[in-house]
This record gives C-alpha cells, structure tokens and sequence, in this order.
C-alpha cells in the first residue's frame, strides 16, 4: 500500500521512460505519437587525450626497445642512400657516352652565298643593293657572303691593280663598312674575293710577275682584315698556291684572328676548277687553306664514281675545310648544271646533306637559269600581282616554281644547322648506281638521316646495306621529299627504295643504343 500523494517508484520508472521515447516536435514538445523514436544518451563529461608529457616521453624513449629501433631505422637510411648512391654511378658508368662536339667555324655553320655580279643581283648593281636584301639572306639560314671581285683593276694591267680600291662603279668604302656591320649584326659573315686580274685571261697575270702581285695580295689581305672583313677568297688556287711567297697569305689570314664581343675567325677560301680527286685533295693539305670549293661533282656525275669520291676526299681530308657546289666555282648557276627542273631540288638537297659546307651562287635558290654568258638578273618576286589583273599562265607557273624552290631551300637550309647528323656528323655510302646514290649521316646518339637521289632520266632503286657504325632499321619515317610516292611522315621500307627520275627523299629514323 502506498500512502496518498505518493506515487510508486515502478509507476516513475515507467513516466520517465514513456517521456524519453516520446518524438520531439519543432517547438521542442513532446509529440504524442512513439512510432519511430530514438533514444539518445548525451554524455555527461568528454574524455580528451591530450598525449604523454615531456618527462613520461623521455622516459619511454629511453627504454632499450625503441633505442634499438631508432638505431635500426637509421642504418636502413644509411644503407637505402648508399644503394641508390651505387646505381646512380653504374648508370653513369654503363650510360654511352657523349662523342665531344668538334670545333666547327662559322663557315661550317651554314651555307655561303656567292654575289660575283653587283648589277645582276640588284637593280642598283652596287654593294648598297646586297645591304637591302640581307633580311631575305638572313631567312635563308646564309652564313657567309663571297662578295666581288670589284677591286680596282684592268685587263691584263698588272700596273693599274690596286686591291685595296673598290671599284667605284661598284659602290665606296663606306657602303661596304655599312653591309658589313648590318650582315654581323644578323650573323652574316661577309668574305672579298681579291683574285687580281678578274677581268683578264689569266686571274694570276701571266709570265715572271708572281712576286710583285703576291706583294700586293698580302698587304691587301691584311688591309681588308684589319677593316673588318671575314675572310679573303681567292680562284685557281692551285696556280696561286704554287707561286714564290704564297705561304704569306695564310699566314696573314690566320695573324689576324681577334677576339671581340663577336668572336669571328677569319678565312682563306680558295676555288678551283678542272682538277681531279687527287689534285684537290693534295691542295686541301698543301695550300693552307680553312676552305677548298672544287668543281668534283660537276665533272663526276656517276652515282658510283660521286660516292668514292665524297668518300675518299673525306677520308684524307677534314670535312670542315671541304666545300661542294654545283656550279658556283666555275661562276655557272645551279639550274644551268642541273639540265631540268625537277634536278634543281634534288641536288640542293645533295649539297646540303653532304659533310662540308654547301656553296651557292646568287639565285640558286630559286632555280635562276642563264640564257646565254651573261649573268641572269636576279628575280626577287617581292610584289604580288595585282588583284584582278591579267597574269600570263607561264609567268605565273615561273613565279610559283621559284617560290618553290625558296621554300624548299630554306627547309634544308633552316634542317641543316639543327640537325648534328647533317651538320658535322659521319658520312656513309649505303648504296649507288649508274645515276643513283644513298647514303647515312650520323652522329653519336643524335638522330640518323639516309638521303636517296636519283638524277637519272629512269626510276632507280637502291638496297642500302647496313654499315659497321649503324644497323639500319626495316623502316624509316619521310622527312622531306620530291618524289609525289613517298609522302611526308610516311614509313618506308628500307630493304628497297624506288626514286622516280630526277627524285630525292631524305629519311629519319632514331638512335638506338
């Protein structure tokens, strides 16, 4: 029994626990339906770890387990640094390593360009004429202008030669000074041909005169050097080279040599004619000259005969002294030697994938062709037709043809100085025939490059062969062509390469060690 007022402890028990299921409303009362509840406890206090104290940290890491850990951690960086210290220096030492780069001079950096004839290559015919056109010389990558001879001089007159005098039909001292501050200022190096007697039937004069004209020569050389000029050229070299004293022009050459905020050695470039292999190749050791342009692959023309010969002149001789053209030691355009249209491209690209230094004539570039033994004026296309205006279909495919041939210059120009292979690297004959040639250009680990031309009139196929320096791939990719059949980028197989005639294709594929 309870006592009245009282109530029982189970019928609290039994409110208290009614009241916690009960579901809260928005306003915080109690809903009278139970369905559904939750009954949450709210803690009344809330541990916090809070971590060991310094003294009782000390404590435990002095204990003798964690000190053998920590000791046993350390070793494992020791050893861990140690190991890959070790494969670091085995990949060092295993690694291929880098062939030294040669030293190379600016005549090897890129191709030079011969103006033998102010009033053909400008309409001003004088040396302030080639100053306007350095910009578009510059885009052709040309790194040396072969200017002259516009010395002061007279047909077989030995006593009116003054070497040290321009012309001044030709243009003045000052206008020469100008180009040649602009040229270095766009990297252009710019050489004077000082051959005497330019206008008569022997360029050396003939008969007993070899002393007092090699006097002459010498003071001139260090005249024009001392003024600023790159370099002095001289033709039929190997008469000059035989004459009393000749030793004194390289002499003087290499004496000058400065060094300016633009360092640039000077150069001796001779040029010869009519010689054979053996002829050029003792004049290359003999005369002392930086640079030899010869007329060899205009006199070879068969595949296999051009292939010994590259190969010999590079195996007795440095490839940074040799020079190649097609027409320009004799004064004779490209487009003249390469008989037709479709040759022009083939042996620009000849010339520059060859080890040396590639060496043209004005207009060379755009395939300009003489009509007869004058010199062709050179056609600079720089306005466009008008719009609307009547153009002559042939006049119009002669345009096109020679912006052509421009691009195609440039490409070859603008690859040659990138790529190593193509700039100082290694030559190989792969294969050749009666009117076809292939060969490789490597170096060390830098990308390959094998060149196939054709300059027959009859399709060629070449089987290169694998050479002790290079295992060829089964394929290689097209870098540039000529040839409509094999497209740039595509993959061609290396067991057979078909050329049309008149056709060339310069083909990549990567190093592998």
């Amino acid at each position: 029994m309870t006592k009245e007022g009282e109530l029982d402890i189970k019928d609290l028990e039994l409110i208290d626990m009614d009241s916690e299921t009960q579901p809260m409303t928005a306003d915080g009362a109690v809903a009278a339906e139970k369905n559904g509840t939750v009954k949450i406890k709210v803690p009344e206090e809330e541990v916090k770890f809070t971590g060991l104290s310094k003294d009782e940290l000390m404590k435990v890491a002095g204990t003798a387990g964690w000190v053998r850990t920590r000791w046993v951690l350390l070793g494992l960086f020791w050893l861990g640094w140690l190991g890959m210290l070790a494969g670091a220096i085995v990949i060092i030492v295993q690694a291929p390593r880098c062939q030294p780069i040669p030293e190379m001079n600016w005549w090897n950096d890129g191709p030079l360009y011969q103006i033998d004839d102010l009033a053909a290559f400008t309409e001003e015919g004088q040396i302030k004429g080639v100053e306007d056109k350095l910009d578009m010389l510059n885009q052709l990558k040309v790194k040396g202008l072969l200017l002259g001879p516009f010395h002061q001089a007279q047909a077989n007159q030995l006593s009116t030669l003054d070497l040290q005098k321009i012309d001044p039909t030709k243009g003045t001292l000052e206008e020469l000074k100008s180009l040649m501050e602009k040229a270095h200022k766009k990297g252009i190096s710019v050489v004077l041909d000082l051959t005497p007697n330019y206008l008569g039937n022997k360029p050396w004069f003939s008969g007993g005169k070899s002393v007092e004209v090699m006097e002459k020569l010498k003071e001139a050389a260090k005249y024009w050097l001392d003024l600023g000029v790159d370099g002095i050229k001289v033709s039929d070299l190997g008469a000059a080279s035989a004459m009393v004293d000749w030793q004194s022009i390289p002499d003087t050459t290499s004496n000058n040599d400065t060094e300016s905020e633009l360092p640039r050695k000077k150069a001796l470039i001779g040029v010869v004619s009519g010689k054979s292999l053996t002829q050029v190749s003792e004049l290359l050791n003999t005369s002392s000259v930086n640079l030899l342009v010869s007329d060899l692959l205009t006199n070879i023309t068969g595949g296999l005969e051009r292939a010994q010969a590259i190969e010999l002149l590079l195996e007795r001789n440095d490839q940074r002294n040799v020079g190649w053209t097609l027409g320009a030691a004799t004064s004779t355009h490209l487009a003249n030697e390469a008989k037709t249209p479709e040759l022009v491209g083939l042996y620009q690209l000849l010339l520059f994938t060859l080890p040396g230094t590639p060496v043209f004539l004005y207009g060379d570039e755009i395939g300009l062709q003489a009509q007869g033994k004058e010199s062709p004026m050179m056609l600079w296309d720089t306005e466009k037709p008008e719009e609307g205006a009547a153009v002559n279909d042939t006049a119009k495919a002669d345009r096109l043809a020679r912006e052509e041939n421009r691009k195609w210059f440039k490409t070859l120009s603008d690859l040659r100085g990138k790529e190593r292979s193509l700039l100082h690297g290694e030559y190989h004959t792969l294969s050749s025939s009666g009117s076809a040639l292939a060969y490789l250009r490597l170096w060390d680990q830098s990308e390959r490059f094998l060149v196939a031309v054709n300059w027959g009139s009859a399709p060629a196929t070449l089987t290169p062969r694998s050479t002790g320096k290079a295992e060829l791939p089964s394929e290689a990719m097209v870098r540039l062509s000529t040839d409509t059949e094999l497209k740039v980028d595509a993959m061609v197989s290396l067991k057979a390469i078909t050329l049309g005639p008149g056709r060339g294709v310069l083909l990549q594929f990567p190093f592998t060690s």
